[in-house]
């Protein structure tokens, strides 16, 4: 019955998107579209095939309604991204008709658009005056911003001192306040804590009373059923299925193989004989220091603790923890201030999706690529190529070039890079955040094979269910300290009850009071008219 009367409702309500018949295609191994393609295409030895036409996006019909929430959803590749870029008129469709009654606001991933040198602030001008926002409308919203996305002291700091979830915040701020008509948020919260996905999450419903709709593209359903009025499932680049969330999600986790039943699992119990007494990393008042113009900042402070061998450790905490900066030091990226760090092994990182890809080369050339980056000998890598790709699942797409790879797919041939060539101690940081729901799975087992290979996987992320699925002990981080280690579920409850958020993800309510800024504004100036001219 409340199906019917959703259904009823957009009914009567006005139509924002119309989509019909909409088509992209692209003359494989033929699409070369600037100088530095052209370039390698040069060099590169191909086997001459005949230039065959693919078609990303084909026959999309659709149609968003005034004052919704549209989510989207599909593996990885699906096409999302595409489908987001002709919304935003980013992208040309190659056949149909893309109708959209509004203006349109995109963001795609974090920190997309920003000038890393600029600060937090002068990027927020940038970033508003590349949107067609006048200066006035920004000079009204600029403190609205800055109090949203919970970046403090740091919105006058150049960006390249901000973690990813710095930016993603910074980034929706902008976003959400500068009056979109229709915003779309494409992975763009991946990074975000729990806190601000909450906030987010609240803002997005305040801002299809007062715009359009918003669309949201994510791999977290649990985040889509809980937002979205509506959900659109995308396949190999068809609409499988529009409708009611939670049905959407079910027939969508339906398409998902169900893993093989495990002889182990990653339950504590079972797993403590399996971590032994010899330490593989050991910080010891491990302090990084930055000069900023407001003076000296400890990105991290007096950091201590031992892993031992066979451990996988989650470290959970706000955006701009320290959480990025640890994992640079680990990987010797960062050289601490103060303290020190010993490794006992082959140390292999992943920090973020697609880092380290040349995306003019292929998946081929950039598994050999991101691997002598790693120290790995050619044999060795050319032993373990078939291996790498079979798990990726991106055999179709491995000789394409990885420019034209989904932010999923540069996920997923990233782990398998560095997860198949077996490093005594793999680091994920938010690696993983834009997986589907099938990779994750996969990915997950394989993290729990390396820990009873005995190697120590360390494992930063916003996920705490996957932290306490996969971690044998968590780590939660706040302000450049260790506030908490212990194990995993141990871990993310205390990080939950600081929060006020139960397991469930619903927020108690006196907790949320305490940690929000009280607001005291003094008579905001009238809103200024925007110049029409």
């Amino acid at each position: 019955m409340q199906d019917q009367m959703k259904h009823n409702t957009h009914e009567s309500q006005e139509n924002v998107i119309v989509a019909k018949d909409i088509g992209v295609s692209f003359n494989d191994r033929g699409y070369q579209d600037d100088i530095k393609s052209r370039v390698f295409g040069m060099f590169a030895k191909k086997e001459k095939k005949k230039k065959e036409k693919v078609w990303p996006l084909k026959d999309i019909d659709f149609t968003g309604h005034q004052g919704e929430i549209l989510g989207i959803i599909g593996s990885n590749g699906a096409g999302k991204t595409t489908l987001s870029k002709i919304i935003a008129g980013i992208l040309q469709q190659d056949k149909g008709t893309m109708q959209v009654d509004g203006k349109v606001t995109a963001l795609f991933s974090f920190g997309m658009g920003f000038n890393k040198e600029l600060t937090g602030r002068e990027n927020v001008y940038l970033n508003g005056m590349m949107l067609g926002v006048s200066k006035s409308l920004i000079n009204y919203y600029i403190d609205d911003i800055h109090e949203f996305s919970d970046i403090g002291d740091f919105i006058d700091q150049p960006m390249k001192y901000y973690s990813s979830g710095m930016k993603a915040r910074l980034g929706f701020s902008v976003a959400a306040h500068l009056e979109p008509e229709v915003l779309i948020l494409d992975e763009a919260l991946n990074t975000g804590d729990a806190r601000f996905s909450k906030k987010a999450a609240l803002k997005m419903k305040e801002l299809v009373k007062q715009a359009k709709m918003v669309i949201i593209v994510t791999h977290s359903l649990r985040y889509a059923q809980r937002n979205c009025d509506r959900l659109m499932w995308i396949n190999q680049g068809v609409v499988k299925e529009i409708g009611d969330p939670k049905e959407i999600i079910a027939h969508y986790k339906a398409t998902v193989p169900m893993p093989p039943k495990r002889k182990r699992s990653l339950e504590l119990n079972k797993t403590q004989s399996s971590i032994k007494d010899k330490a593989i990393v050991r910080a010891t008042n491990v302090g990084v220091s930055y000069e900023l113009n407001t003076g000296t900042f400890w990105a991290l402070k007096d950091v201590s603790f031992e892993i031992k061998e066979g451990e996988v450790v989650g470290i959970i905490g706000h955006n701009g923890a320290g959480k990025s900066t640890l994992c640079k030091v680990l990987t010797n990226i960062l050289k601490p201030d103060q303290g020190d760090i010993q490794l006992e092994g082959e140390t292999s990182s992943l920090l973020g999706y697609g880092t380290g890809f040349n995306a003019q080369l292929s998946g081929r050339d950039n598994i050999f690529l991101n691997a002598m980056l790693l120290g790995i000998p050619k044999k060795r890598v050319q032993a373990k190529y078939d291996e790498i790709v079979e798990f990726s699942g991106l055999k179709k797409s491995i000789d394409k070039p990885v420019k034209q790879y989904s932010s999923g797919m540069k996920s997923r041939l990233g782990f398998s890079i560095a997860a198949i060539l077996k490093p005594d101690i793999f680091i994920i940081d938010e690696a993983l955040s834009t997986g589907d729901m099938a990779f994750q799975q996969k990915a997950s087992e394989r993290i729990q094979d390396m820990m009873s290979h005995a190697k120590a996987v360390i494992i930063v992320s916003h996920s705490m269910n996957f932290v306490e699925k996969v971690c044998t002990r968590g780590i939660w981080m706040e302000r450049g300290q260790v506030r908490f280690d212990g194990t995993a579920e141990e871990a993310v409850a205390a990080y939950r009850e600081s929060l006020g958020i139960s397991k469930s993800g619903n927020a108690n309510k006196k907790v949320v009071k305490q940690i929000r800024k009280p607001v005291n504004k003094q008579e905001s100036p009238k809103k200024p008219v925007e110049n029409k001219e």
